[in-house]
């Protein structure tokens, strides 16, 4: 007797392909579920990435005008000049007679107090009047030194300045004896010292003028002397470079 398909087994291939197509839709969802999130992680990622970016936009924006603004201030406040130097004025020790150069008693360098004897030229000694800080020494003893022939050279420290060379169209007029004044010197970097308008030169600088390109008109410099506490700052020395900040 022959054996018929049932009705179960002809619904089982249509079940599956019922499934099949079901699984499929569910797969497809899923992708498209999966490659939204995607789009909002990327979307996401560029946004804090633009977040990040405006930030440091910002803040590179705000401390530029606060740099701006500080700078803008102190130019306002101050006169400014980067062409000074550290000076006192040089005193040559010389015989009053013409004589040989026995001995030097000093060198470079050495703090010696008034009336020291720094060298002796044939039977004459030569004597330093103030306080001084030797600068420089003649070592060639044996030789003939004739008057007005510098033996030792030296400086009075108490003496010391910082002298600033200012063009008398860049805020001369609005500097006063006693302000103050900060200034760096290039030995040190950017370390700061202070001072005090000490004198300002009542005439200009002799061939040191500086003309202007916009109308050759020529434009006078002036020595503006800033004292300073010498005992304060010991390894200031004659001769160094600065840069200046005087306040109006």
């Amino acid at each position: 007797m022959a054996n018929h398909p049932t009705k179960e087994s002809n619904q089982i291939p249509e079940n599956s392909a019922e499934i099949l197509a079901a699984e499929k839709a569910i797969l497809g969802e899923a992708k498209e579920t999966l490659a939204e999130i995607k789009k909002e992680e990327t979307l996401l990622k560029r946004l804090t990435r633009n977040v990040w970016v405006t930030s440091m936009l910002l803040g590179v924006i705000i401390l530029g005008t606060a740099g701006g603004l500080v700078y803008w201030q102190v130019s306002n406040q101050s006169v400014y000049t980067d062409n000074a130097v550290l000076s006192a004025p040089v005193t040559s020790l010389t015989p009053s007679q013409p004589g040989i150069l026995n001995a030097v008693m000093v060198n470079v360098g050495d703090l010696v107090p008034a009336n020291t004897v720094v060298a002796q030229v044939g039977n004459e000694l030569l004597k330093t009047k103030t306080a001084s800080k030797i600068i420089q020494t003649d070592t060639a003893l044996g030789t003939t030194i004739v008057p007005g022939t510098p033996v030792v050279q030296v400086i009075n420290p108490d003496d010391l300045r910082v002298v600033a060379h200012v063009d008398e169209d860049k805020g001369l007029a609005s500097i006063h004896v006693g302000a103050l004044v900060n200034f760096t010197v290039d030995a040190f970097g950017s370390q700061t010292f202070q001072g005090v308008v000490d004198e300002i030169s009542p005439t200009a600088r002799t061939g040191d003028i500086v003309f202007n390109i916009s109308d050759k008109r020529p434009t006078n410099q002036f020595d503006v002397k800033i004292r300073f506490d010498t005992t304060a700052y010991p390894a200031l020395k004659n001769g160094m470079s600065a840069k200046v900040w005087i306040y109006k």
